[in-house]
């Protein structure tokens, strides 16, 4: 079949009833949350994975990817109109969308935040669709020792570009890959690293590391901060674009998308860092550059654009090869491993409903994302007003009765507790939790290709440098830690000279 006919039967599937309904609920509930600071695509996914457990996989994934390319669009919202980022992706929009709206110019803002999403995001699924099959071919040629130099190179990316100190990020990594070999060795039989606990033969369980780590711990942080929300005065005007803003905004949506499409599409990339680098690319050759910080409307569209196409391609690593590129992929191949579905380049033969469905219904998802933020700006206002005391209690009720309804088990919710409790105190030691939860994934798997490979290779170490794909993986995973090291080395040097 070419890529029209599996189109089409991604489109069959995706139209159905339950798939749409459930599209719909995640592409509000992805703009309701990417609307309230504080409440993240990741803690939010976290804290809803307990109710896909019922669902076909199909209509689970297409429900939580809703939720990750919607709160691309809310974020959008808080940040126009009361310079309040939803998500961290929607910081850039505030330095000029905030300033468009105190101009007077909102309704242009939102639109073209809204108009260059829908574009981008377009773009960028009939990238995945087209790039999906071509990479999963390529992905079948790939041994175990392949999956495991892919693999470390995955996680090395994640800790390169994780922010703050690349120790820490290195740490969180390595304390990930330690939680994921917890449990009972599939090989031997034998328990290892449950300290005698019955109920850790199995291992930890991903929703509770997820939820506690990113979900409860995310609400604690959040209590501490005071509520200082001022909603704009000015009247959102027309949502219409002047012919002069057309020309400006187009071909910095163009740029947008293309800086997002690519940069998505690495592990530790994401919408973040494809905003940041669509703005300061516009800052440097958009004809409007002399108006930014004025309010110009280039430093819009383009991190808008880049925002929502990096939210789409980063499904094609976790799609062709099962490698999550962030931490909203490691949930997704999470929930894929818990509907006993393991990712990877297999997929494409053997759940061509899950793999054609999701794609689609991207599509129909930003269809609806456009219906949902552009006549709906004023619903989402009001939603800032609900004050966050009663948001949170409400929150944290639903994740103790999802915990504890995974298993019908108390330890699970014990579990979630203990894991909030070490979300907490890694946000305080300023160690960034994203990295853990992609060792965590990743673990297991690299355990069981290193293992396939060492007993193909007879116990050779040397077959992951023969091969030459793994060889180049090992290659660029080396360069890749030597440039993150280097600026320790040289500070290091600097110090023991002055001293």
């Amino acid at each position: 079949m070419d890529i029209f006919a599996n189109l089409a039967h991604g489109f069959a599937v995706a139209l159905s009833f339950q798939n749409l309904l459930f599209a719909l609920i995640g592409a509000l509930i992805g703009t309701a949350i990417g609307v309230l600071p504080g409440i993240g695509p990741v803690a939010t996914i976290s804290l809803l994975l307990p109710i896909t457990f019922g669902q076909p996989a199909t209509t689970a994934i297409i429900m939580l990817a809703g939720i990750y390319y919607g709160a691309q669009y809310g974020g959008s919202t808080t940040a126009i109109l009361l310079n309040l980022p939803g998500e961290i992706s929607s910081v850039v929009t505030t330095l000029e969308g905030y300033k468009m709206a105190r101009n007077g110019r909102a309704g242009a803002a939102l639109a073209t935040s809204a108009l260059g999403s829908f574009f981008a995001g377009s773009c960028a699924t009939l990238l995945v669709a087209a790039s999906g099959p071509v990479l999963t071919s390529v992905a079948l040629s790939f041994g175990p020792a392949d999956y495991f130099s892919l693999m470390l190179l995955g996680l090395i990316i994640s800790a390169v570009l994780a922010q703050g100190s690349v120790l820490k990020s290195v740490a969180m990594v390595v304390t990930g890959v330690a939680l994921g070999l917890v449990g009972t060795d599939v090989q031997t039989g034998q328990q290892r690293f449950t300290f005698g606990i019955p109920e850790l033969s199995d291992g930890l369980g991903f929703a509770a590391v997820a939820m506690g780590m990113f979900g409860i711990a995310e609400i604690i942080l959040n209590l501490e901060k005071p509520e200082a929300r001022s909603v704009l005065k000015t009247k959102v005007d027309s949502l219409w674009l002047t012919k002069e803003e057309w020309k400006r905004a187009t071909p910095s949506v163009l740029r947008g998308t293309l800086v997002g499409s690519v940069l998505g599409i690495l592990p530790g990339g994401g919408a973040s860092l494809s905003a940041f680098g669509s703005y300061m690319m516009e800052r440097k050759i958009s004809k409007g550059r002399h108006l930014f910080g004025q309010g110009a409307i280039e430093g819009v569209a383009g991190p808008e654009a880049a925002n929502n196409a990096a939210a789409q391609t980063s499904f094609i690593p976790l799609l062709t090869l099962g490698i999550p590129s962030n931490a909203v992929m490691a949930l997704m191949v999470g929930a894929l491993i818990i509907q006993g579905i393991q990712p990877g380049p297999r997929m494409v033969e053997a759940q061509p409903d899950l793999f054609w469905g999701l794609i689609a219904s991207m599509w129909i998802g930003n269809v609806m994302l456009l219906i949902i933020n552009l006549p709906m700006i004023g619903m989402w206002v009001k939603l800032l007003q609900v004050p966050y005391k009663f948001l949170y209690p409400a929150i944290l009720v639903f994740c103790s009765i999802g915990s504890y309804s995974i298993n019908n088990n108390v330890f699970d919710v014990y579990m979630t507790v203990v894991f909030a409790v070490f979300g907490v105190m890694c946000a305080k030691l300023k160690m960034e939790p994203a990295p853990l939860l992609i060792g965590f994934v990743l673990g297991p798997m690299m355990e069981e290709h290193l293992r396939r490979a060492m007993l193909l290779s007879r116990g050779d170490p040397m077959v992951f440098v023969q091969r030459p794909i793994s060889a180049t993986m090992l290659a660029i995973a080396a360069v890749a830690l030597i440039a993150m090291l280097m600026p320790n080395l040289r500070k290091g040097k600097e110090a023991a000279m002055a001293g």
